[in-house]
C-alpha cells in the first residue's frame, strides 16, 4: 500500500519526524516499509511509502488506519475528522432501522443508500492529487471517489445505477437480499467477462434480480456511467473466508475482494459511508440521500482478557540494568500508557498485578490472547530496547517417557547396526499399501493421502539407493500413522518400524557369502526385544492391510503375553521384491511404539541375580537333523536334559550342502554350562553330553557330529 507523508501529515503532525526515525518505528512495530518513493503532484514532489502490513491487520489497510497506528508508535495526537462526529446521527438512524441477520450468515451488514439528483460528478483537484500520491491514475468519474474512500478509510462501496434497476422491475419498489446462485447460472460482470456459477456463490439481488456478486463485481447490466444521475451505494461486510473461497472458484480478484478477504469489520462503515456522501455532496449541494437497506448481525462482544504483570517479566524480560546490576522491567504505569495509546479500555487490580483488558472491535480477531496483548505492549515499547539476556538454567528440562523409550530403542537398533532415517508422513495414494485417508486439498499429487504404514517409504528409500549404485541399507524409523477409525475420522499413532538384510554376508571368513536367512533375521528381533527386557509371543499374522508387503507363508505377529499386539515382522513379498529390484531376502517389521513405552514403564523395575564365582564350562556339539524339527523343540529338548548346570544355548552355524541329506540340515549349537554352588568337572559335563546326543538320536533321528 502507498501512502502520502503529506496526506499522513493532516492526520498526525509528522513534521518533525524524520524520515529513518519513522521507517524504524513503522518497521519494528510490524509493518514493513519495502520502498521509499518520490512522486510529483502538481509540479510538487512528495515523499510516499510502500507499506505492507500483516494480513490480520485490516483496521491498518487505510490511511486513517495506519495514522492510527502511527499516533500509538510515536505517542502523538491525532487529528478527529469533522465528519466522524457529524456521523453518529447517521449511525444511530442506521442501528435503529437495522433489521436482524442470522448469526451464520456469510454477511454481517448488508446496507445500501439511494442518491438522487447527482448532476455535476466534478471531481475536487485535492482529491484527484491525493489520488496520484498514491500511486493511483485518476479516471475523472464516480470511480476516483470509491477509490478515495478505499484508501481514505478501508471500506469498499459498491455503486449501481439506480434507474437502470428500477427499469427492471415491475414497481419501484424493491428490497435488496443475499442468497445463493443455482448451478449453471449465467452472470455478465462489469468487466465483460461472462461467469458459469454455481451454488457456493452468493449474490445480492433486487427483488430477484441479481445485481452482483456478493463482494466481488457487479453486473454489467445495473453498472455506473458519465451520464448516471441517481445511485445505489452498498455498503456491506462479508466473510472473509467465502470471499477468498468465491474468488478462488471464479478465477476473479477484485480491489473490493481483495479488502474483504482481509477481514473487515464494520467499526467505521457508517462514518465512512458519510464521507462518501459528503464528497458527493461538495458538487451537488442539492443532493438527495435516502436510507434504502439495513441488515446486521448482532455483534459479539468478545470478553475481556487477563493481562498478568508476572508474565509479561516472563515473556518480555528486562527493559534495563540499575548502577547496582539489578534487572528493571516495565513498570505499569507505562503498560496503562500503551493501554491507552491503543485504544483499549482496561481495569487494573492493584493487589494481583492484572489487567482486565476490552478488546476494540476493529481487533477482535488478531487480539485473542494474553500473548497478543503482550505483543502489543513490546511493539509500542520497542522490542529493541528489551535487554538481550539468557535464562539461567540448573538443569536443561527432563527427559519425559516418550523420549526415554525413543532413546532407548534407538540404542538398541543402533546397537543391531540399523541407521535412522526419516520420511515425510504425506505419500502418494498409489503406494504398495492403500491409503484410505485423502487430503481434501492436496498441493501436489505426490503427497495427496495420509501413511497407514511406515514400511512403504522404508522400501522405496532401499530401492531408490540400489538405483544410485549404494548398498541396502539396514534402516529404521519413526513416524506417526493415520487409521480408518468409525467413532473419528482417523486416529493418529506413532510407530517404529525398519527394513533390512537383502546383502550376501559370512560369518567364517572361508566360507560362502549368504543372504541373512529367516531364522537369523527373527534372531535379530529377538534380539531387540532382549535388549528392551519385554518378553514377547510369535503368532502366525492375520490378513491385514499389510499383507501385499509381507511373504505369504514368512510372516508373524508379534503379541505380549498378554494378547496385545505389539506389531508385524516377515520377509518381503517376493512379487513386490521382484518389480522393484529387491533381494526377496529382505526383512521388514513395524511395531507400536505405545505399546513398547508402556511396557518398559511396567518392566522398570530391575531384578538382579548373584553373580556366580565358579567358572563355565563351553561345550560344542554338532549333528544333523530334520528340517521340519523346530528350533523351539530342540532347545526344549536339550534343557530338559541338560541338568540345571546347562544355563544357556546358542546356534552357532547352520550349514546346508551337498554332503547333507536331502530335507535335512546341520547345526552346530554352543552349550554353556554353570553353576553357582560348585566347580563343574569336565568328567561330569561328558556325561550329560552323552546323554543329550542319545536323546537327540532317539527322538529326532539325528545323526551326530563329530
Amino acid at each position: 500500500m502507498q501512502i502520502s507523508l503529506k496526506w499522513i501529515n493532516e492526520l498526525v503532525n509528522i513534521k518533525k519526524v524524520k524520515l529513518d526515525d519513522l521507517i524504524e518505528k513503522l518497521t519494528l512495530g510490524g509493518f514493513e516499509v519495502e520502498e521509499i518513493l518520490e512522486v510529483e503532484v502538481n509540479n510538487q514532489k512528495q515523499i510516499a511509502l510502500d507499506i505492507s502490513a500483516t494480513a490480520n491487520r485490516s483496521d491498518s489497510l487505510s490511511i486513517q488506519g495506519i495514522s492510527t497506528e502511527i499516533t500509538a508508535l510515536l505517542d502523538k495526537p491525532i487529528n478527529i475528522s469533522t465528519y466522524s462526529t457529524k456521523s453518529k446521527d447517521l449511525k444511530q438512524i442506521f442501528l435503529k432501522n437495522a433489521k436482524l441477520i442470522p448469526e451464520n450468515s456469510d454477511c454481517s451488514l448488508l446496507s445500501s443508500v439511494v442518491i438522487t439528483n447527482l448532476t455535476d460528478i466534478t471531481i475536487p483537484k485535492w482529491v484527484t492529487e491525493k489520488l496520484i500520491s498514491s500511486g493511483i491514475t485518476p479516471v475523472n468519474n464516480l470511480l476516483d471517489f470509491q477509490n478515495y474512500i478505499l484508501l481514505e478509510t478501508g471500506y469498499p462501496f459498491n455503486f449501481y445505477d439506480f434507474d437502470k434497476i428500477n427499469s427492471k422491475l415491475e414497481n419501484s419498489k424493491f428490497n435488496l437480499s443475499i442468497s445463493n446462485a443455482k448451478n449453471n447460472q449465467k452472470f455478465i460482470a462489469a468487466n465483460d467477462t461472462e461467469y458459469n456459477l454455481d451454488e457456493s456463490i452468493l449474490l445480492i439481488k433486487a427483488n430477484e434480480i441479481p445485481i452482483s456478486i456478493a463482494g466481488i463485481i457487479e453486473n454489467k447490466e445495473f453498472s455506473y456511467s458519465d451520464m448516471t444521475t441517481s445511485i445505489l451505494i452498498e455498503a456491506s461486510i462479508f466473510n472473509a473466508a467465502k470471499i477468498r473461497q468465491q474468488s478462488r472458484n471464479l478465477g476473479l480478484r477484485t480491489d473490493r475482494s481483495t479488502r474483504y478477504e482481509k477481514s473487515l469489520k464494520n467499526t467505521y462503515l457508517m462514518e465512512s459511508l458519510y464521507r462518501l456522501i459528503s464528497l458527493l455532496r461538495i458538487a451537488n449541494p442539492t443532493l438527495n440521500c435516502k436510507l434504502h437497506t439495513i441488515a446486521k448481525t448482532v455483534d459479539q462482544i468478545p470478553n475481556p482478557i487477563s493481562l498478568k504483570y508476572e508474565t509479561i517479566h516472563e515473556i518480555l524480560g528486562p527493559s534495563s540494568k540499575s548502577p547496582a546490576g539489578e534487572f528493571e522491567y516495565i513498570n505499569p504505569k507505562n503498560i496503562e500508557n500503551y493501554l491507552d495509546r491503543l485504544n483499549f479500555t482496561f481495569i487494573y487490580e492493584e493487589t494481583k498485578q492484572v489487567w482486565e483488558v476490552k478488546i476494540p472491535h476493529s481487533r477482535i480477531d488478531d487480539i485473542t490472547r494474553e500473548i497478543d496483548l503482550i505483543e502489543e505492549i513490546g511493539r509500542l515499547h520497542g522490542f529493541n530496547n528489551f535487554l538481550i539476556t539468557l535464562p539461567k538454567l540448573k538443569t536443561v528440562g527432563t527427559e519425559d517417557a516418550s523420549y526415554q523409550t525413543r532413546k532407548k530403542v534407538t540404542s538398541c537398533l543402533l546397537n543391531l547396526g540399523f541407521n535412522e532415517l526419516i520420511h515425510y508422513s504425506l505419500v502418494n495414494e498409489k503406494t504398495v499399501v492403500k491409503n484410505e485417508i485423502k487430503l481434501i486439498n492436496p498441493l501436489v499429487s505426490e503427497y495427496s493421502s495420509l501413511r497407514i504404514s511406515l514400511l512403504p517409504n522404508l522400501i522405496k528409500t532401499v530401492q531408490e539407493n540400489l538405483k544410485q549404485g549404494n548398498s541396502v541399507i539396514n534402516g529404521f524409523e519413526y513416524g506417526h500413522i493415520f487409521l480408518p477409525d468409525k467413532s473419528i475420522k482417523f486416529k493418529e499413532k506413532e510407530h517404529v518400524a525398519g527394513i533390512f538384510g537383502g546383502l550376501k554376508t559370512k560369518l567364517i571368513w572361508s566360507d560362502s557369502e549368504l543372504p541373512l536367512n529367516w531364522f537369523e533375521a527373527k534372531g535379530k528381533i529377538e534380539h531387540l526385544f532382549n535388549q528392551l527386557n519385554i518378553f514377547v509371543v510369535w503368532k502366525t499374522a492375520s490378513i491385514n492391510l499389510t499383507s501385499d508387503l509381507f511373504h505369504t507363508y514368512r510372516n508373524a505377529e508379534i503379541y505380549l503375553p498378554n494378547g496385545i499386539k505389539l506389531g508385524v515382522f516377515g520377509q518381503i513379498n517376493p512379487i513386490l521384491s521382484n518389480n522393484l529390484n529387491l533381494s526377496s531376502e529382505t526383512y521388514l517389521f513395524e511395531f507400536d511404539l505405545e505399546i513398547i513405552q508402556d511396557q518398559i514403564q511396567t518392566n522398570k523395575l530391575t531384578m538382579y541375580q548373584e553373580y556366580s564365582s565358579y567358572p563355565k564350562i563351553i561345550k560344542d556339539i554338532s549333528f544333523i537333523i530334520q528340517r521340519d524339527v523346530t528350533f523351539k523343540e530342540i532347545q526344549e529338548t536339550l534343557h530338559y536334559n541338560g541338568t540345571k548346570f546347562l544355563s544357556e544355548i546358542n546356534l552357532l552355524d547352520e550349514y546346508k550342502g551337498k554332503s547333507i541329506p536331502d530335507k535335512h540340515t546341520s547345526l552346530c549349537l554352543q552349550l554353556i554350562f554353570h553353576s553357582n554352588e560348585k566347580t563343574l568337572q569336565n568328567k561330569e559335563i561328558e556325561e550329560i553330553l552323552n546323554n543329550i546326543r542319545d536323546v537327540l538320536m532317539e527322538q529326532f533321528n539325528a545323526i551326530i557330529r563329530d
